[in-house]
């Protein structure tokens, strides 16, 4: 298992054990304290949970060394737990909204001050569980990562939603006797938000998009910095969980030796998975240079 991989199971282990904990804590408060803003941030709490489970499960499968029927391996697998934690934020976001509007419609009650307490302390622990996860999800590029911390800056902005419902509702009862509901129907509104981006961006790597210009250079310098190599002409690179594999076209003296041309292509193929941590592997397609050409004209 590699050392991404490994990180990224530690990270998830850590977001359930918490989560679970703040889902219990704020829905037990939230019930007590006749708040439905912080019942609302419990149940997307709850929600978290089930996330990092999503995570954690496709993290495993995508580990899992590559196959005969699988010869990319199974990284594809980190990329559908983003996809099914999207799908799992807008189900949850539709069923809060609905929970929410419905307690729109009955008798309004005052929440009790304690409840805010307990929102504060799920605002400080999710604010670092988010920066622990965006870093590694920046780091080892991996599209579940990114989703799960995006999780959990909602849930950071749903208990600021949350103080904020509780803390009007306290001050004024009579003008803001909704307040509490409405900060329910927000939250939920923003979960459901959340999950749409979350499907978009994670279905672009499904569909095999392209890296980034600068990541592609990163694969040409390093190819170019290879002794027999004349030339790039066509890279291109698919992502298949926390790495990438890549096509290189790579342009070589038309007088070579098929010997010689392969042993520049195995050259290529170790510099580049050699001091690119974030290449797999790479498929080197050997072409004719037209430099000797050029210079014949």
């Amino acid at each position: 298992m590699s050392f991404a991989t490994q990180s990224a199971l530690n990270i998830a282990r850590v977001s359930v054990i918490a989560g679970l904990l703040l889902a219990i804590l704020k829905i037990t408060t939230g019930y007590w304290a006749n708040s439905l803003a912080v019942m609302a941030d419990g149940m997307e709490s709850a929600g978290d949970v089930v996330a990092s489970v999503i995570l954690w499960l496709g993290l495993r499968m995508s580990a899992e060394p590559a196959d005969e029927n699988h010869p990319y391996g199974h990284g594809r697998f980190e990329i559908l737990a983003g996809q099914a934690i999207g799908a799992f934020l807008i189900a949850s976001g539709a069923i809060l909204a609905w929970q929410a509007s419905i307690h729109l419609k009955q008798v309004q009650t005052v929440p009790n001050a304690y409840a805010i307490w307990t929102v504060v302390l799920s605002i400080v622990i999710k604010v670092g569980l988010a920066r622990w996860k965006k870093k590694a999800a920046r780091e080892f590029r991996s599209a579940a990562l990114h989703a799960d911390a995006a999780n959990d800056w909602l849930d950071v902005l749903s208990g600021l939603i949350a103080m904020a419902a509780v803390g009007l509702n306290l001050w004024q009862p009579e003008r803001f006797s909704h307040a509490d509901s409405v900060g329910g129907v927000l939250i939920a509104m923003l979960v459901v938000f959340l999950g749409i981006q979350v499907l978009r961006e994670s279905s672009w790597e499904l569909l095999d998009t392209m890296p980034s210009v600068e990541m592609l250079a990163e694969i040409k310098a390093c190819a170019m910095g290879v002794k027999g190599t004349e030339g790039i002409e066509k890279c291109r690179a698919r992502k298949t969980g926390f790495q990438y594999h890549v096509d290189l076209h790579l342009e070589v003296n038309p007088h070579l030796t098929v010997e010689a041309a392969h042993q520049i292509s195995g050259a290529v193929r170790a510099s580049i998975r050699e001091r690119i941590p974030w290449v797999a592997d790479v498929l080197v397609h050997i072409e004719p240079s037209t430099v000797d050409d050029k210079n014949d004209g």
